[in-house]
């Protein structure tokens, strides 16, 4: 097996709706994530949460600016094209 592989995650044209819907759905499920690692880890073995914390910060800030994009593609009437790949590599 190769050392990296790179999966296709989306790739399409979207209107500004589909494309919020797909999007805030990511970026949710990744925030949900996030949120609950920390609970867990925090209450049970009482870790350092201040990465997590950056970037449940982070992912807030992207779907924020996400927002915004959608709404002037939805105000000029124009499609989302939007690529997404996801790389996983083997780490020793």
């Amino acid at each position: 097996m190769e050392n990296q592989q790179v999966f296709k995650l989306i790739e399409g044209v979207f209107t500004s709706e589909e494309a919020g819907s797909v999007l805030t759905t990511l970026i949710n499920s990744k925030i949900d994530y996030h949120n609950l690692e920390d609970f867990s880890s925090h209450i049970r073995f009482n870790n350092d949460i201040s990465n997590s914390k950056k970037r449940l910060l982070e992912l807030n800030e992207t779907k924020e600016e996400i927002k915004k994009l959608l709404k002037v593609a939805e105000g000029k009437g124009l499609n989302l094209v939007i690529k997404s790949t996801i790389e996983i590599s083997f780490e020793e």
